[in-house]
């Protein structure tokens, strides 16, 4: 049975009100993976949408043979999207429900709700010298809630924002504390429900980032040409979260009110929020038995800088989305340490609400844009869309590179397999590997590939030697976050120098390929070249060598599997906490002893015995295979240095990772017409007054909710067909009925609990039911 993983990227930016919407949305990708878990498990699912996705899963394996599993294990978020990445994860992580979430956009955020108490007017005539600025923005002709709101709704909205326009001048309008209070209230509900397994497999880590602001900045180190030193402000902040998939339920991914904070801070919109401080969270700890014990572990891990400087208590954090701080690129940066024991399909999925509107207005509109339209495009929406084009544009740039390198590659293999044959091919015993003679095979191919590249091995050795490096200082960076950003560039010059010292300054020997000390150096650090090979030979037991199948269907997935496994300790040994508690101390040493560093690194990763273990792997699992893919393993695993010497120069020593193939997706109205066309404008309700519709009406709240449900369960779907191999399809047909059941569960669950306007379930289901039956025809 072919196995794969469907890796799930996340990145929820902000909305202002739209984040309800995303929350539906997030909230259909939580219940995909707990049908997947169930479906891999053999736990029984709730009903619902999880039936929906179990059955599709099912579907996939009686018809093609290929066991699919879903997992969310990187959530990055910006904004109120934040919120949402930290409480998926939190729910993935702990496998509590994420029904408390739903209940605290849907009844508490709401501008009553959110407004400071200190801040409210206390009766009809507080501030009555502000009643002529509440006509003009809420009755005279042409007012933004005429222009901005639906008609059913505009008293409720008129009614709050009176409120809001009276409370307290030049001061946020809403409490911080109030804020901090609801999202631990909800965490604490979540972890007050039962907790079942957790939705990744024990062991898989999961990453969470959110980004926020720091107002204030702190100082940063710039190189320059002259002078040569300058010192300037960083603005950017991101507050991440790594950890271990536990075997059971119940355990936090971080300490709860290192959560709280982490979304009060994103979601700190200006102008609303007053700025996060420390002493914020410091007051909730108070209000708790055993407080905050790991408050200084997480300020020196988030805030080094600060905690260096002991200036971390007038730290002011705003909202993340000001400068976005780029979550794809934060997403992208967690992949490489990823374990794979099987064959992986990485997307990016981000999730758009209104694609189609920029400070409120729409793109089409020809008009100029207004006060409001101005002051909140500048806030929230322009800062938000650029960076993630320009995040996009990298990805497919970096795609586009992975496709020219296969062409390469493919172009090159006819020549590196006859070149391998002449080395191999009457090798007694060739049929027949043991560890030794693999041991022996293996050096002697990289040798021959080093000697035959002539001049080009020269420049090949540098690319190597400086990845690793590179590889080497950023380790040691991490190990010493309260350093700035010279650090590393100190490291990289202390490196470079010591092993020039040490021989390395030519890598070439003087009867050609590699000399004796640069031998010794790529054994002892080379991992990225032992990821590559193995990564190669898993693409071609994938993506080739059907014709084996004919006569050994399970061979090639043996085969793989034997692949993944030597891949997870490579992987073990590209992760930092493999280096040991004490690196820390060790790397504080890096200018002064780089030897020191180097040699532990060495002791610690162990990687030529680790090479002889993966050696003893390969060698058991090829010897029940077919005689013919056992010697195209062989001739792709030995021949690899061939390819490499001439790929690794093109990636700029790069290499190649999980990122192979990854694929972005997004989850848009604009790209849902199952039910309705026409996007945003359409269905959703929370883009009114500029975005911050949903926060006036419960009925809005409840309409971008189900909508993002409805939503996430069409795009969901096509996620996970468009994860089938070539050849591997399912019917159009089939797919529709399966998006049109998840419609009618989601429209079945939500009846007795969305309310506020009487007929939108009933209404909605009624063109589920329209639509089903012409899409059926059509059919």
């Amino acid at each position: 049975m072919r196995q794969k993983e469907l890796r799930i990227a996340l990145v929820c930016y902000g909305g202002v009100s739209l984040a309800v919407y995303m929350h539906g949305v997030t909230k259909e990708l939580w219940k995909l993976a707990r049908a997947s878990r169930a479906y891999h498990g053999g736990s029984p699912v709730s009903g619902g949408t999880e039936a929906v996705y179990l059955r599709l899963l099912e579907r996939i394996e009686a018809l093609h043979g290929l066991r699919l599993r879903v997992l969310p294990d990187i959530l990055t978020g910006a904004s109120a999207g934040g919120i949402n990445a930290v409480f998926l994860a939190q729910a993935i992580h702990s496998g509590h429900s994420l029904e408390p979430l739903t209940d605290l956009w849907l009844e508490r955020a709401d501008v009553d709700v959110l407004l400071d108490p200190d801040a409210r007017p206390w009766s009809r005539i507080s501030k009555f010298w502000a009643m002529p600025l509440v006509y003009w923005m809420l009755k005279r002709p042409g007012n933004v809630v005429s222009d901005s709101v639906a008609p059913e709704t505009r008293s409720e909205v008129r009614a709050k924002l009176s409120r809001l326009i009276r409370s307290r001048w030049f001061e946020p309008p809403f409490s911080g504390l109030g804020f901090s209070r609801l999202l631990r209230e909800a965490l604490a509900a979540m972890s007050r429900g039962e907790a079942e397994t957790p939705l990744l497999p024990p062991g898989h880590p999961i990453d969470l980032f959110v980004t926020a602001t720091d107002f204030k900045g702190h100082r940063e180190r710039l190189r320059l040409n002259s002078p040569v030193e300058v010192e300037e402000y960083e603005h950017r902040l991101s507050i991440g979260f790594r950890a271990a998939t536990p075997s059971i339920g119940g355990q936090s991914l971080a300490a709860p009110l290192e959560l709280v904070f982490a979304a009060r801070a994103t979601a700190s919109f200006p102008g609303a929020f007053p700025a996060l401080q420390l002493a914020e969270i410091d007051v909730l700890a108070g209000d708790e038995a055993h407080g905050w014990p790991s408050r200084t572990a997480f300020v020196e891990r988030t805030m080094p800088e600060h905690s260096h400087r002991g200036d971390e208590d007038g730290v002011s954090l705003i909202d993340g989305s000001v400068l976005v701080n780029a979550p794809f690129a934060e997403a992208i940066a967690a992949i490489p340490q990823r374990p794979a024991q099987r064959e992986v399909d990485r997307r990016f999925v981000y999730i758009d609400p209104q694609p189609d509107q920029v400070g409120g207005i729409d793109r089409g509109d020809p008009r100029p844009p207004g006060f409001f339209s101005v002051i909140f495009g500048s806030l929230s929406s322009i800062p938000r869309e650029q960076p993630v084009r320009d995040n996009l544009e990298a990805i497919e740039r970096q795609s586009r590179e992975r496709v020219r390198l296969k062409q390469i590659v493919d172009a090159l293999r006819p020549e590196v397999e006859q070149t391998v044959e002449r080395l191999f091919g009457r090798t007694l015993f060739f049929d027949r590997p043991t560890v030794g003679r693999l041991t022996a095979w293996r050096a002697k191919a990289q040798q021959a590939a080093a000697e035959q590249a002539g001049f080009a091995f020269q420049a090949y050795g540098q690319v190597k030697l400086t990845s690793i490096v590179l590889a080497i200082a950023d380790a040691v960076a991490k190990a010493t976050p309260e350093r700035d950003r010279g650090w590393a560039a100190d490291v990289v010059s202390a490196l470079n120098l010591h092993l020039a010292v040490s021989g390395l300054d030519h890598i070439g020997g003087p009867r050609g390929g590699a000399s004796e000390a640069s031998i010794a150096f790529f054994r002892n650090h080379d991992l990225g070249f032992r990821i590559r090979r193995l990564r190669l030979l898993a693409r071609r037991l994938s993506e080739d060598w059907d014709d084996i199948d004919l006569a050994a269907p399970e061979a090639r997935q043996a085969a793989r599997d034997v692949v993944y496994r030597a891949l997870s300790l490579y992987f073990d040994r590209e992760n930092s906490q493999t280096l040991g508690a004490d690196f820390p101390d060790v790397a504080q040493h890096a200018l002064t002893n780089p030897a020191l560093v180097l040699q532990t690194i060495a002791d610690r990763r162990q990687l030529p015995a680790t090479d002889l273990v993966v050696d003893a792997m390969l060698v058991a699992g090829m010897a029940d295979l077919p005689r013919e893919l056992r010697r195209r393993i062989l001739l792709t695993y030995l021949g690899f240095p061939f390819y490499d010497t001439v790929t690794l120069p093109l990636l700029r020593g790069e290499g190649m990772s999980e990122f192979d193939g990854a694929k972005v997706d997004r989850i848009s109205p604009d790209d849902c017409s199952a039910i309705r066309v026409g996007g945003a404008r359409a269905t959703l309700r929370g883009s009114e007054f500029y975005n911050f519709g949903a926060f006036f009406s419960r009925a809005y709240r409840e309409n971008d909710y189900l909508w993002g449900r409805l939503h996430g369960v069409e795009r969901l779907i096509d996620l996970v067909v468009s994860a089938l191999p070539a050849g591997m399809e399912l019917p159009a047909a089939e797919i529709s009925t399966y998006k049109f059941d998840g419609f009618a569960a989601v429209l079945a669950e939500e009846s007795g609990r969305l309310n506020a306007d009487p007929g939108l379930v009933t209404g909605l289901q009624r063109e589920v039911d329209e639509r089903r039956r012409v899409a059926a025809a059509g059919a």
